[in-house]
């Protein structure tokens, strides 16, 4: 079964091999979604990394089988159907608002499923981070 995540993965760090392990145990296959730079900055910041070096350091990732670059920011039933895509696996800090906003026909289909997110270690977080250290 092929399973998709999608993500920034800007600053790939352990909260995201997390997710991608949590998600590729739902299936045989995971396809990662990483997500452009102007559908990341709509909603959060632009990223540090180019799409390019995110796809690259993602797709290293033992845990993913395939990337799909600039992946749409809206899952759909049909965006599933043709990449043949089973389920869809996101981190459980995600609102029941975002949820019916970026996947609410797959949810409404039983295709999502959430597992546990990693607190404690994030893009924000390592950027604060390094803006605090010393020079």
């Amino acid at each position: 079964m092929r399973v998709y995540v999608d993500m920034v993965g800007d600053l790939f760090h352990p909260g995201h091999v997390a997710l991608l392990r949590a998600a590729r145990e739902h299936g045989d296959q995971l396809i990662a979604g990483v997500l452009s730079d102007e559908v990341a900055a709509a909603y959060k910041r632009r990223p540090i990394m180019t799409l390019a070096e995110r796809v690259a350091v993602i797709g290293a990732c033992r845990y993913v089988d395939e990337v799909v670059p600039a992946a749409p920011d809206r899952v759909t039933l049909e965006f599933l159907d043709e990449q043949d895509i089973a389920l869809v696996v996101h981190g459980d800090d995600i609102t029941p608002e975002a949820i019916a906003e970026v996947y609410g026909p797959v949810a409404a289909a039983g295709r999502l499923r959430l597992v546990h997110y990693t607190a404690g270690v994030s893009t924000t977080d390592l950027i604060a981070r390094v803006r605090g250290r010393p020079g």
